[in-house]
């Protein structure tokens, strides 16, 4: 019974999805450096609230996409490392109250953190920090429930773009600067651009429950044409926050994750119908939003 729990646990703390906040972390972070200010302990502080609160959410998610039915109604050929959600409940590894207890648990964890940096670092995080809580749950949580009204890829550009990595900037510098902004609007869209991807093995069980993100709304081929656009659409921001100036020309080494990227988007654009069947494009999608963050990371530093 112990072995089920630490293996449910596990599932729903994931670091593959947890990468996300620490590339965007990255980037608030090299950018506080680079303007004199940096603190290893609060930088921890934040990445430990936000581990805790990317378990939370991948628990309450989980939830919400079990009782629409939407992850009851994904395909075994359709499951994938990546998609699918993380399955606690489908495969009878955790039962409602253990997910919802975990979900409880990390939540009040996560906002004991905050509640940490607020007080004792930087007061200003409060208001970011409520409105990241808010995205956060919003993304499968009701009212709102973004994910199933086409707007949950926006809700993803902008928590793990701009917020974490602005939140993490404030938390360092007890500021805040527009460069943070240029630098993480660029990663928040290759992440959205991740998402998109798992959107795809998913398709049939959304649209059959309802999910109405925007692959469902568009189609798998009409959305497979708009990956390329996502990711061209944010190489273009940071050309142009390296044209005025409001980053270093070497930030440009984020252009790396292009090269996954292109493969992923090639892929998908191929066999828009079953190309995770066979080919791995969520693992370069992912691998394409690390390689940028670490790219920009590293050309701010330089």
């Amino acid at each position: 019974m112990a072995s089920q729990f630490s293996e449910g646990f596990w599932r729903l703390a994931d670091p593959k999805i947890s990468i996300t906040s620490v590339a965007s972390m990255a980037i608030g972070a090299a950018l506080a450096a680079r303007d004199g200010s940096f603190s290893w302990y609060w930088l921890a502080v934040m990445g430990l609230a936000m581990f805790c609160m990317e378990v939370a959410k991948n628990a309450w998610g989980d939830v919400y996409d079990y009782d629409s039915g939407t992850d009851l109604a994904v395909k075994d050929e359709d499951r994938t490392d990546f998609s699918g959600g993380k399955r606690v409940l489908v495969d009878n590894i955790l039962t409602h109250r253990q997910t919802w207890a975990i979900a409880g648990l990390f939540t009040v964890a996560g906002l004991v953190l905050g509640a940490l940096m607020v007080f004792q670092r930087e007061p200003s995080l409060f208001w970011l920090g409520t409105v990241a809580l808010v995205l956060g749950w919003s993304y499968h949580g009701p009212p709102l429930q973004l994910a199933y009204r086409g707007l949950g890829e926006l809700d993803v550009v902008l928590c793990y773009g701009p917020l974490i990595a602005l939140a993490t900037y404030a938390l360092l510098t007890h500021g805040y600067h527009s460069d943070v902004i240029w630098a993480s609007v660029p990663l928040g869209l290759f992440i959205a651009a991740f998402l998109w991807v798992n959107e795809f093995p998913d398709y049939e069980a959304d649209r059959s429950v309802g999910k109405s993100n925007l692959v469902v709304q568009l189609g798998k081929q009409a959305a497979s044409r708009v990956l390329p656009l996502i990711y061209l659409l944010a190489l273009l921001v940071l050309a142009c926050a390296v044209w005025r100036g409001a980053l270093p020309t070497p930030t440009l080494l984020g252009v790396v994750g292009t090269i996954p990227a292109a493969v992923a988007a090639y892929w998908t654009w191929q066999d828009p119908q079953t190309f995770y069947r066979h080919r791995p494009v969520q693992p370069l999608a992912l691998l394409a939003f690390v390689l940028l963050s670490a790219g920009i990371t590293t050309g701010i530093l330089l």
